[in-house]
């Protein structure tokens, strides 16, 4: 399949729209409040926020008496998490706690304007004149108003200003809002000065919960607008994963949705190409392997009943060599049977009517056949039924049992356990022999495969006794899972459709 739209061009391209939307509301965003950084916001239209809480603070301060008005600023402070100061323009304290200004806000405090491009060069961070209110400091010592009304200020409320300290004692946000103080006599021309210990402070000063709920909402846009492409993605490559698994655990008949058109519908198709061809292989293999075994049965037959002729007619001396031909043909038609069995599992139709089995009363006649003289412990309610065939549950549960009986016969006991697991049945056949090398345990059940520890004639047999229980259980709709005991032991689940 001819790829029409690349994976990695749909997620760089939805990748810069992402960026170009975001970065373009956050300039949008910066130039409609006056500009960059938080000296161009104060100025800005950003700054008329602080208009509210400086008109609030200000009408409280104007209808106090003069020793009033501290514990005012103080109040609000606490409210704000802030400091609160009352200057003149002149640089006389008339309200809050005592301070030493840092020069470059002494310098603004002065100024008729606010100098363009912050402070003027020379001017930085450091103690100020003490302004606190005292004798030759305070509002009664400044020069008297002049006669006549008093003059309105174009820029009152309109004139602020923002310098930033790293001072030991006075770091922070310094803010300043030019306005009038109105009480019993002529309105005062002041400056509101608020010192903001921290960024988070000055955010609640400025009222900029909008700009947070702003923020919250763009990001939470950006996760929307990433979702389908990420979920998408994510749920193609999950079903492509469980897929891949269920093949590697020999279910060729799997596939995949290939209604995709980018890299991720291409590699489906190639699964399920690769499945398909997979079934076929495999099932010719096992198709050509029960026909060898049928064909094999008869000459296998046939040699049996001449070896007998010839171990009655023989002369004594040869009875041995009789013997071990006799032997060689027994494990021969050990191997056809074993590739009989083998292929019927692997072959049995995948819709086969399934019924229910009395698992108990099953596991019972598999001892009574197979035990011999092992000690076997049976944990199997009564009551446990599971839908499977008949004869290849019985097959598959033989096998475990004669494999226990075989390598861990003299490591007893042998215990059979069953649990119900909410839709599953989990069978178990448990033993305290040695287990199986650690990196065997992955190709349990391969067809002729078999542990280096179990090549031996006296010990093992073909290598299709797991194959045949894998076989069988899948074609019961189940599941094998092979693990070591700790702290030795081996272990053989089966997990079955509960009956």
């Amino acid at each position: 399949m001819k790829v029409t739209f690349p994976l990695s061009l749909k997620i760089s391209l939805w990748l810069l729209l992402n960026f170009v939307l975001l970065g373009g509301a956050g300039v949008a965003a910066l130039v409609s409040q006056g500009g960059f950084g938080w000296a161009a916001l104060i100025r800005g239209p950003a700054g008329e926020r602080l208009m509210p809480l400086t008109q609030s603070v200000m009408a409280e301060v104007g209808a106090a008496e003069a020793a009033q008005r501290s514990p005012i600023l103080a109040s609000f402070g606490e409210r704000y998490g802030a400091r609160f100061y009352l200057f003149d323009h002149g640089g006389y304290a008339l309200a809050g706690e005592p301070v030493t200004l840092p020069e470059s806000v002494l310098e603004r405090l002065r100024s008729p304007q606010p100098p363009r491009g912050g402070p003027r060069p020379g001017f930085g961070p450091g103690p100020g004149p003490d302004l606190a209110p005292g004798p030759g400091r305070g509002p009664e010592d400044r020069p008297g108003p002049r006669s006549g009304p008093p003059d309105r200020s174009p820029d009152e409320g309109r004139v602020r200003f923002y310098v930033h300290t790293s001072s030991p004692d006075l770091d922070g946000h310094w803010l300043g809002v030019r306005t009038r103080l109105f009480g019993p006599g002529r309105p005062l021309p002041v400056t509101l000065v608020v010192r903001a210990p921290s960024s988070w402070v000055l955010f609640r000063l400025l009222d900029f919960q909008v700009w947070l709920i702003a923020a919250g909402t763009v990001f939470a846009f950006s996760v929307l607008f990433w979702l389908p492409l990420v979920h998408g993605i994510t749920r193609a490559l999950q079903r492509l994963t469980a897929a891949t698994e269920q093949i590697a655990e020999g279910k060729f008949e799997t596939r995949v949705a290939t209604g995709r058109r980018d890299e991720l519908g291409h590699l489906g198709e190639s699964i399920n190409s690769m499945a398909a061809r997979l079934d076929s292989l495999v099932n010719g293999q096992k198709r050509f392997l029960g026909d060898v075994a049928h064909e094999l049965g008869s000459p296998l037959g046939r040699l049996q009943v001449a070896i007998e002729i010839l171990e009655s007619r023989s002369d004594p001396g040869l009875a041995s060599h009789v013997s071990d031909v006799r032997e060689e043909v027994q494990q021969m038609t050990a191997l056809v049977h074993e590739l009989l069995t083998f292929t019927k599992a692997g072959l049995r139709p995948r819709t086969a009517e399934l019924e229910s089995i009395d698992l108990r009363k099953l596991v019972d006649e598999l001892i009574a056949r197979e035990a011999g003289t092992a000690r076997i412990a049976v944990a199997v309610a009564p009551d446990v039924r599971v839908r499977a065939d008949g004869p290849l549950l019985a097959r598959a549960v033989g096998n475990l049992v004669r494999n226990a009986v075989r390598y861990a016969g003299d490591h007893e006991p042998i215990v059979i356990d069953a649990r119900v697991d909410g839709d599953r049945v989990l069978l178990s056949v448990d033993d305290h022999g040695p287990g199986v090398p650690p990196e065997a345990l992955s190709r349990l059940g391969e067809p002729f495969y078999r542990p280096e520890a179990a090549r031996t004639r006296e010990t093992g047999g073909v290598g299709l006794g797991l194959a045949i229980v894998r076989s069988a259980v899948a074609a019961c709709g189940g599941e094998v899972h092979f693990a070591n005991r700790s702290p030795q032991g081996f272990r053989a689940e089966l997990r079955l459709l509960a009956g």
